[in-house]
């Protein structure tokens, strides 16, 4: 079987451990515990590795956060992967940082890169990992929330969570949604 594992984030050094890179962040620590390296290719960097009998095609979009649904839909085809074994990582600002949720559709709750994926693919239902960043900015603070860094104390909670995110991308690719879902969103 072959999965699609997508960590959304920006492009480029200002990006850099930005709260809106925290797909970024986690797929990248994937590919490095798996010992694979990234490769510049169509609509963003890719790598490809195993789970046991599983294929796994990591990507990470250079299509910036808002036209995401592009490089999406084009490893989906490149790869002939189905939409039920797409997974995509994303921030979220409902969510207090370092708490993880997974879906397996819905709604994209003003996050553009997911409103991108859902209007390309045409559909709400693929499955996510939301990856909370908190929302402790003031009104019109948004942009500048989501573009910032992580405090420390915030980082170190993240880098415990991102090894568990790659508990969960395994999990998908061997067990399935549903499964993944009851075990790690009981957590």
């Amino acid at each position: 079987m072959k999965y699609l594992i997508v960590g959304l984030g920006n492009i480029g050094d200002e990006y850099v451990g930005t709260r809106h890179n925290i797909g970024f962040r986690n797929v990248d620590a994937f590919a490095k515990a798996q010992g694979v390296e990234w490769q510049d290719k169509r609509y963003g960097a890719i790598a490809h590795c195993r789970v046991k009998n599983a294929e796994l095609t990591l990507l990470k979009p250079s299509t910036y956060m808002n036209l995401s649904g592009q490089a999406v839909r084009y490893w989906m085809q490149q790869e002939k992967i189905p939409l039920e074994n797409v997974l995509v990582i994303v921030d979220d600002l409902s969510l207090p940082v370092g708490k993880i949720r997974m879906r397996g559709n819905g709604s994209a709750g003003g996050h553009n890169g997911l409103k991108n994926i859902e209007q390309l693919l045409g559909t709400q239902t693929y499955a996510r990992i939301k990856f909370g960043i908190g929302n402790d900015f003031h009104k019109g603070g948004q942009v500048d929330f989501v573009l910032g860094q992580f405090s420390d104390e915030d980082n170190k909670i993240i880098d415990e969570k991102v090894e568990y995110v790659g508990e969960m991308i395994k999990s998908f690719c061997l067990a399935g949604l549903d499964i993944t879902m009851n075990q790690f969103n009981k957590k």
